[in-house]
């Protein structure tokens, strides 16, 4: 099993994410990037090596919209979601070793993970985090704080090699964002699209092995 090679933003790159894709003014239904949670050691869940964590394909998830609609409004839905383990890329969360043995490992670099969107049309980074911590789970932050330490070890098959990766418990989702499209119909017109990697508060080790 692979590791994404996306990395994440952080830093400066993070306000730059949060902020509108093109020009415009979220709407009442939108949540301003402002409520992106930034969550800390002290709150964070360690949870090491989940098996059959991450899905091998996305998992749909039904479209809702407003129910009244008689007025013009816009809206978001998160219509898939996958599990994935998005990983803390910068050096000191990542070994490899072998072959046989058993790794020990600590974390020995503090970083941030943080939420990475992209897609076509308008849309608010702030707005897709807070219907993905409705749709999802409310352990869904905008940012997750790692610190050094927690330690774990895991044995290695014979004559294979272990990696563990650091990073989050989070997921892989697509959105589509609607405008109404006025009248009774209530009906919703697709304006704007993407995905999304989400983190969560949930934070540990991932372990796989390779034949070299």
């Amino acid at each position: 099993m692979g590791i994404g090679s996306r990395r994440v933003v952080t830093g400066a790159a993070t306000a730059l994410l949060l902020c509108f894709v093109t020009a415009g003014t979220a709407t009442a239904e939108e949540s301003p990037v402002g409520d992106t949670n930034t969550t800390t050691a002290d709150q964070t869940t360690e949870i090491n090596d989940r098996q059959d964590w991450e899905d091998a394909a996305d998992q749909p998830l039904e479209e809702t919209g407003p129910a009244v609609c008689d007025n013009p409004s816009t809206w978001y839905t998160i219509t898939s979601k996958k599990s994935y383990h998005v990983p803390s890329w910068w050096n000191g969360t990542k070994y490899k070793d072998g072959p046989g043995g058993t790794m020990k490992v600590s974390v020995t670099k503090g970083g941030t993970i943080t939420l990475e969107v992209g897609g076509s049309g308008e849309f608010s980074a702030g707005a897709i985090l807070a219907k993905a911590k409705t749709t999802i789970s409310v352990k869904v932050a905008g940012s997750v704080t790692i610190t050094t330490g927690h330690e774990y070890s895991h044995d290695v098959n014979k004559n294979k090699y272990g990696h563990l990766q650091y990073g989050s418990w989070g997921y892989k989702v697509n959105w589509k964002r609607y405008r109404s499209a006025g009248g009774r119909s209530c009906g919703g017109v697709e304006i704007a699209h993407g995905s999304a990697t989400v983190p969560t508060t949930e934070t540990g080790w991932k372990y796989w092995e390779t034949s070299s």
